[in-house]
């Protein structure tokens, strides 16, 4: 074998890679520990970037497409690089193909309650969980923050890293979004909605991700609360309590009858009742003296 075939062999030519996964974020192009041929063609598929990495920092970034690795497109790897005018010789840099298609359905949970704020209950504690749906956005900040140099980045081992900071941006959004717990418990698939506005920039910001839809399933409160939640609903559905018992009364006196007397009675003695809190709090409001002169 010639010299000119053995160093032929050692560079590369063509960079793609074609993901049969269906569960893969990043994928580490291996090089092999070969350099990159000048004029090599990198191939980027649809739902695909590749974001190139020099010496650790992040360099030039390719959308779908066939591209001619030349000075012109990788402006920034070349000056990394410091060729100010155009390379000629092979060159090493990390390739990092991102899976930029939706993935849908990830799931996410509490593991122990977290803590929220509450007007009519004070501290409460609350667990919640559901779903969200996904895509990559900024590469750099993705491979940086989330998926590390790993050769092969998947979506459980994206669950497992995401779990806790899904969990983290949710309690925040929630705090900022000073939700009462009545509505946090009662109304969560449209609270979801509203939280996605404040959940999606700050996964942008942290993660490079954008969450597309973020989906509460199941909110639960302490049994205590809960039951709380129970009786204010239960006092909020009979409304007016002075209005019920007139109403009662007037549905019993238009029935007539024999039966009204009876019909009438609970209704005639809360209004008694009610009649005689009024008086007590008359007289006690009443000025010294002048209980009893007529």
């Amino acid at each position: 074998m010639s010299l000119l075939n053995i160093i032929t062999k050692q560079l590369i030519e063509v960079i793609e890679w074609t993901d049969d996964s269906r569960d893969t974020l990043s994928y580490r192009w291996p090089d092999e520990d070969k350099e990159i041929k000048n004029g090599a063609q990198l191939i980027v598929r649809e739902s695909q970037q590749v974001q190139f990495v020099s010496a650790g920092q992040f360099a030039d970034l390719f959308q779908p497409g066939k591209h001619t690795l030349s000075t012109q497109n990788i402006p920034i790897l070349s000056t990394l690089q410091g060729w100010k005018y155009g390379f000629q010789s092979p060159f090493k840099c990390d390739v990092y193909y991102l899976n930029t298609r939706l993935f849908t359905g990830n799931k996410w949970g509490t593991a122990n309650p977290v803590m929220m704020r509450d007007k009519d209950f004070g501290v409460v504690r609350i667990r919640a969980f559901g779903s969200y749906d996904f895509r990559i956005v900024e590469a750099p900040k993705f491979l940086k923050e989330v998926a590390g140099t790993d050769q092969n980045f998947r979506l459980d081992e994206f669950a497992d890293t995401m779990r806790s900071r899904i969990v983290s941006v949710f309690t925040e959004a929630l705090a900022k979004a000073q939700v009462p717990v009545l509505d946090v418990a009662t109304r969560y698939s449209d609270l979801g909605d509203a939280l996605l506005q404040l959940i999606n920039p700050a996964m942008r910001e942290k993660y490079g991700l954008e969450i597309s839809s973020f989906i509460l399933e199941n909110v639960s409160v302490p049994p205590e609360v809960e039951q709380a939640i129970d009786k204010r609903s239960s006092m909020g559905a009979i409304g007016n309590l002075n209005d019920y018992v007139k109403y009662q009364m007037g549905q019993a006196m238009a029935a007539g009858g024999e039966g009204s007397a009876a019909a009438t009675m609970p209704a005639t003695m809360a209004m008694g009742f009610g009649m005689a809190q009024e008086m007590m709090r008359s007289m006690q409001s009443a000025p010294a003296g002048t209980a009893g002169v007529g």
